[in-house]
């Protein structure tokens, strides 16, 4: 195991009859095995089940990750080696004493910032990006919400609040509107890990992938953001369930009026 400051990268190899819920459920005690795990497979096959019944089968080469909730075995006669780069290799198999906390995750990109800089050219688009980033930052810091990330067109923020950070989704899209600025956002509820500053998790990767299904000054929430926010007077728009890339189920998404 190598440890790169908030991230710990470990090498595992994997006898022959190997079963997550064979050798290590006893000792966890839990149905699934709860890690989130990102993976690279070295060597031998490598077999997983989710708890909706949908099994894969991984080779030698692939890079794929597990959401919590699932089961693992060795494939054939063959040993598995794999790298664990999830940040709980020290615990292989076993839930990760990482803290964990239950945030909201808010996710912001701008459309066709590309073909904007493109057209733009250098000089004029960092002043652009200057004024997007100088009215996100004010209405993060209005709204209690913490930046986690910036893309360099985009910003990735925690809230405790989910009405706050749906109504600091508001506030950036109109403000940036003001400016003739384009921005898609997306916002889930979700569990993340928090280590060194940094924030990780399922819920993360949701935000990421809805916010990416908007449209221009579109903002997305997921159907878990909606419930709890039900009854503040925000009103939503139904637009149904949507298979997103990396998450084990369809995610149902509203559109914050």
């Amino acid at each position: 195991m190598v440890r790169l400051g908030p991230l710990a990268i470990g090498r595992a190899t994997l006898e022959p009859g190997w079963r997550w819920s064979s050798d290590v459920k006893p000792i966890v005690r839990t149905a699934w095995c709860q890690s989130h795990h990102l993976h690279v497979l070295l060597a031998g096959t490598f077999g997983v089940e989710m708890e909706d019944g949908e099994r894969a089968e991984f080779a030698v080469g692939d890079v794929f990750e597990l959401p919590p909730g699932h089961d693992a075995w060795v494939v054939g006669d063959d040993p598995v080696t794999l790298l664990d780069v999830s940040g709980n290799a020290a615990d292989f198999g076993v839930p990760s004493s990482i803290p964990r906390v239950v945030a909201t995750m808010l996710m912001t990109d701008i459309v066709g910032s590309t073909a904007t800089a493109a057209r733009l050219g250098d000089a004029a688009w960092r002043q652009v990006l200057e004024g997007h980033n100088r009215i996100v930052r004010r209405e993060l810091s209005h709204f209690r919400g913490r930046e986690v990330d910036t893309t360099g067109d985009g910003f990735l923020a925690m809230f405790n609040s989910a009405a706050a950070a749906l109504q600091c989704a508001v506030a950036i899209r109109d403000g940036l509107k003001d400016q003739a600025i384009d921005v898609r956002i997306g916002i889930h509820t979700g569990e993340v890990e928090t280590v060194d500053g940094d924030v990780r998790g399922i819920a993360v990767h949701a935000a990421a992938r809805i916010m990416a299904t908007a449209g221009p000054s579109e903002i997305l929430t997921s159907g878990v953001t909606r419930a709890i926010t039900d009854g503040g007077g925000l009103e939503f728009e139904n637009r149904g369930r949507h298979e997103l890339k990396g998450l084990p189920a369809a995610v149902e998404l509203f559109a914050l009026k």
